[in-house]
Order: structure tokens, then C-alpha cells, then sequence
């Protein structure tokens, strides 16, 4: 798994690494110099500024060619409680590498496990290309968090591209048990199987379901004819993406209008969108055109029942309103919140 992080370059990590080196080297020739009275140079020459930088050079570096001694107490106290310990950390610094490469691999499992333990009722998204990172978009747009969505792909481009937006990511088979239970699966509500072949996305809807039954699976299809297999596997809801842009080619030919109209109602967070809402007291004992929002579905128990429908009579309290709403009388509204769950509002499935 890849968790979302900050990243530095490595000419900067390099840089750090440089300027701390020379700040231990500079800070223990400053005490050499300091204590300069408690040297001797086997040279009899004084010791000055290069002799004391040339002392905490082969000190440090662990060369010791004994030419600069310490002769006083203080100086070989100093030494001992000061040089020493700034010794050990020039060795650090230049075997830091090894250090960091330890140290970032521990970090990791630890994130991944902080994140295993709070991960609950999250959206995983099998297939990170145009479609699925179209899928996040719209998520993130309707209220879901970065925190919330997490990104299975074959490709880690896809994944590292992933975590810039801040989603967790896991480069792997999304067909595969394996993988899918290290994106906590079993705990999803949500799963979206955007995968580039058809036999992939009913293997995998197959193999989602074998790990769990709670989660909500909408995958799509290049064919129609594939649409029947996959709800038979177990999908929730199926999207024919090659006959929904082929009808979406043909209305914008013969109307652009409308094609552009229809454009605007699957962009999500922009212009006109399609809302899923709870009835409300003022749209009890109403017909579908009379409420204020043109409603395009009535939403009753199990079954979707189109506006003209017959069998819809009037709206009941339990009913719930496909309607057709301005983004900004949804942002003027402050009743309509974001989101799924008990009594909000969410997109149109």
C-alpha cells in the first residue's frame, strides 16, 4: 500500500544531509579553537583556525593521524563529552541513507497500520484511468474525502498520481483476493470497478463479492451485451460506457443543445446536476409535476418508477425525488447537505 505523503526532492534531501555534515564539522572545530590552549601540534606551530578545522576533520572522520593532541584535562573533557558525541553523528549523517531507508520503511507499516485500524465504510476504486479518476473527481466533488477513497491499480503511475490528490493507493491486481483485502474490502461501502476489459471487471466483481456482501458495487462495460453477465456476478448497478458515449455522440449530431445540456447534468458540481433527495413535507400528496424541482423519478421501496408513471399517484413521506437542481440553489439551500446516508441527498445512480 501507498499512503499519500509529502515528498522532497533528492538534490534537497541530498543538500540537508551536506549542511548538517558541515554544521557538526564547524561546530567542533569552533571548540577546538576554543580550547586551543589545551592542544599541542606536534609541529610546534600555534594552533590557529586551520589547524583546528584540520583537528575536527581527521577527528571526526575517524583518520586520527595524532599529529593535534589534546594535552589538558579540560581539553580532553571536551572531548570526551562534547567531540565524541558530535563524531557519532557525522557517522550518521554519512551513513544516512541506510538510516532512512530503515527508518521510512518502519514509518510505512506504521501509517499503514494507523490507517487500517480507523479505515470504516470507505470507497475503493478498482481501475485508475479516464474513467476512475473521473469516478474520484465526482466523489470529491460531492463531499467524499481524500482520506475516504482508496485507488487500486496494475500501474503505479496511476498510483503515485493517486496520491498527489491525497488518496491512498495499492499498485496490484484489483481481480485478486489478496490485494483487495489490503484495501480493507470486508470494511467498504462503496466499490467502483472502472477496469480497461470487460472479463476483468466480472472477475473482479465476482471476487469482490466472495469477500463481502455489504459494500454497494457499481462497475462498468465497454459492451452491453457484458452489462447482464456482470449484474449476474453481483454488481449493483452497471455502466455501459461505449453505448452511453455512442448515444451521446448521436444526440449531440442531431441536437448540440441537448448534448450539451446532458453534458452539463453528468458534470457534477457545475451548472444543472442530478440529485437524489428525500421527500419532504411540502412535496407530500403532490404530484411529480407539481413539486418545485423538476422530478425525473420516484424512488419508492426497491422500485424506480419514471415522473409519469401512473403507479406513483401522489409523493409519499418515504419517497425519494431524482430531481433536476441548480448547483446554486443547492449551495443557497442549507437542508441539502453532501453526501450518502439517512435522509441526504446524493447523485443519481
Amino acid at each position: 500500500m501507498v499512503l499519500p505523503r509529502a515528498v522532497s526532492g533528492p538534490l534537497w534531501a541530498v543538500l540537508k544531509r551536506v549542511l548538517l555534515a558541515l554544521g557538526i564539522l564547524v561546530l567542533s572545530a569552533v571548540i577546538v579553537y576554543l580550547g586551543r590552549n589545551g592542544y599541542r601540534d606536534s609541529s610546534g606551530k600555534a594552533i590557529g583556525w586551520l589547524t583546528a578545522f584540520y583537528y575536527a576533520t581527521v577527528t571526526l572522520s575517524t583518520t586520527g593521524y595524532g599529529d593535534v593532541v589534546p594535552v589538558s584535562d579540560s581539553a580532553r573533557l571536551v572531548n570526551t563529552l562534547v567531540v565524541t558525541p558530535l563524531r557519532v553523528m557525522f557517522l550518521l549523517v554519512l551513513v544516512g541513507t541506510t538510516l532512512e531507508v530503515l527508518t521510512e520503511r518502519t514509518r510505512n507499516e506504521w501509517r499503514q497500520e494507523r490507517w487500517r485500524s480507523k479505515v470504516r465504510d470507505h470507497t475503493v476504486v478498482v481501475g485508475y484511468g479516464t474513467k476512475g479518476s473521473s469516478a474520484v473527481q465526482t466523489l470529491l466533488k460531492n463531499g467524499h474525502t481524500p482520506e475516504s477513497i482508496v485507488v487500486v491499480d496494475t500501474n503505479p503511475a496511476r498510483i503515485a498520481e493517486a496520491n498527489r490528490r491525497g488518496l491512498a493507493g495499492i499498485v496490484g491486481d484489483g481481480s485478486r483476493s489478496e490485494v483487495l483485502e489490503r484495501a480493507e474490502i470486508t470494511k467498504a461501502k462503496h466499490v467502483v470497478i472502472s477496469a480497461d476489459r470487460d472479463d476483468t471487471a466480472v472477475l473482479t466483481t465476482l471476487t469482490v463479492r466472495r469477500l463481502t456482501r455489504r459494500a454497494m458495487v457499481v462497475a462498468s462495460v465497454r459492451e452491453a451485451e457484458n452489462a447482464a453477465l456482470l449484474r449476474e456476478s453481483g454488481a449493483s448497478s452497471v455502466v455501459t460506457s461505449s453505448d452511453t458515449a455512442g448515444q451521446l455522440l448521436g444526440v449531440a449530431t442531431i441536437s448540440p443543445r441537448v448534448g450539451q445540456v446532458v453534458q452539463d447534468l453528468l458534470s457534477y458540481g457545475d451548472g444543472l446536476e442530478l440529485m437524489e433527495r428525500p421527500a419532504d413535507t411540502r412535496d407530500v400528496d403532490k404530484e411529480p409535476r407539481a413539486v418545485k424541482e423538476p422530478v425525473l423519478a420516484v424512488i419508492r421501496g426497491s422500485r424506480t418508477m419514471r415522473y409519469d408513471d401512473v403507479a406513483i399517484g401522489t409523493i409519499q413521506l418515504t419517497d425519494r425525488l431524482v430531481v433536476v437542481r441548480s448547483v446554486h440553489d443547492r449551495n443557497a439551500d442549507p437542508g441539502v447537505r453532501r453526501g450518502s446516508g439517512p435522509g441526504r441527498p446524493e447523485p443519481s445512480r
